[in-house]
Parts: structure tokens; sequence; C-alpha cells
């Protein structure tokens, strides 16, 4: 199941899309009440995904990032791999939807786009062992780790490198039924092929990753993990189109522009 979250006449709802990602005509979708972490409930109002705005699928409380999980991305950085994940936090403020622009910030001359599988928590929990695992995962998303990559290296903390505003893009929907073991994950900028590679590459699966994290803090439903890119990061510009795409989720697409 494909869950959005969108706005229309102002009003913002939950819903799920139903129709072939491949031919957007067909795409529909159906509003939910509430929120979508228990069984849905329709209120019978149907759109098509065309008359909506699409936002962000989901408000996380936090957002956990995963470095170096990737062992050509960590090398072309001229990282090694870490002997335990490496985590930081993006802010809640970071998030836009798949309809916003990223805002090129004025304190950096070298944003990066990093695609990244995004796991959306489904409820709370903490100390998760590894066989409960799929019992929290709510589904998956695409995410783009946006980086001022200048800025982490001079810097050597990564909060404001990673945390500016509109520095995670996450959408277009949230994916519940699918099995992250192996899928693609590309990026392109005005239609060139950028990254490439597959989840199967990553140093620790996404059940380690919740394992792990877990361990420190309790995670609430929406909180989102994000598990790290494939190698090919490289400069965005103003005016750039990114689009990060991810087998069995679908594509999430920005354009660059200057903070005002």
């Amino acid at each position: 199941m494909r869950i959005a979250r969108f706005s229309i006449d102002g009003n913002v709802s939950f819903g799920v899309i139903e129709g072939d990602v491949n031919q957007p005509e067909s795409l529909y979708v159906h509003a939910l009440a509430g929120h979508p972490f228990g069984p849905p409930q329709p209120t019978g109002e149907r759109h098509r995904l065309s008359d909506v705005r699409l936002l962000t699928p989901m408000l996380p409380n936090k957002i956990v990032a995963v470095g170096r999980n990737y062992a050509a991305h960590a090398a072309e950085l001229g990282n090694q791999v870490p002997e335990v994940p490496l985590t930081f936090f993006k802010p809640s403020t970071a998030v836009i939807g798949p309809t916003e622009s990223i805002a090129y910030p004025p304190f950096s001359s070298d944003v990066q786009y990093e695609a990244e599988l995004a796991v959306v928590i489904g409820r709370m929990c903490r100390e998760v062992p590894a066989q409960r695992v799929p019992e929290v995962v709510f589904g998956y998303t695409c995410a783009n780790d946006v980086t001022a990559r200048d800025v982490q290296q001079r810097e050597g903390q990564w909060a404001r490198a990673k945390g500016f505003d509109t520095s995670c893009p996450l959408g277009p929907w949230i994916e519940t039924d699918l099995d992250p073991a192996d899928l693609a994950v590309t990026c392109t900028v005005n239609g060139e092929l950028r990254q490439a590679g597959r989840t199967s590459q990553m140093v620790r699966s996404v059940a380690d990753l919740i394992v792990h994290i877990s361990e420190a803090m309790t995670l609430l439903p929406g909180d989102v993990i994000l598990t790290g890119t494939p190698a090919g990061v490289g400069p965005l510009h103003v005016g750039d189109e990114v689009a990060v795409s991810i087998e069995g989720i679908g594509t999430l697409t920005n354009k660059v522009i200057k903070r005002g």
C-alpha cells in the first residue's frame, strides 16, 4: 500500500495511492481519516493525483541518519567504514516534500546530493530485537540527504552541514509492502544519472540499523531513519533538478533554488 500526505483546497490529509505509477494519469488518492498507523479509515473522498499537492509523506519527530553505510561511498570521500554505525540527526525543520525546492544555503559553495532509502517507523519502540524489526517498520520512502560538503569538512561536526532548512527531501509516498534487502537506488541531476547502487550493498542492513539505534533511544511513530548513500555523490547548483528513485517505491524530485 502506498500512503501519501496531500493538500487540496487548503485541507491536509493522508491518503492511499491507487493506480499504475508508470501511468500517472491513472493515479488517484483516497483520503483517510486521521493518521495512517492503524487500520486505514477511508473517508470516501477520492481525487486524481494530478489535482492535489503532494506533501512530505510524514512529519517526523526526528530523523536519524547513518553515514558511510556503503563502502564505495566511504572510499570516494577518503573515509573508512566505521566499526559501528555512524549516526547523526537531521532536524524536523530540514524536511520538505516532493513539490518543494531545496534552498541553497548562503554559507556553502558545495552542496551535494545523497540518494537514500528512508525507513518510516510505525510504532513506539525501544531496544528492538532483530527478529521483531518488521513489527516496528511502517514503510519506506525516498530521501535525499542533502549535504553542504565544504561545511561538513570545515566544521568537523555535521549539524549545520546536514541540518540546514530544506536539506531532507522525503517522498513521494510511503510504500508499506516492500522488502528492503536488494532495491535499486539511483539519483539523476537534470536527467543525467549520477548514482546507481543497490541496498544489498549496505554494510549494515535496515534491521541492523534499527537494532543499533533503538538501543540508545526511543523511536516514535513517524520517525525516519536514513540508511546511507551509494557512491557517486556530487554537487548541486541553483537551477538543477535532482531526482531520487528507489525500486518499488517511486521517484522524489526537487529543484534547487537560491535561498531568498
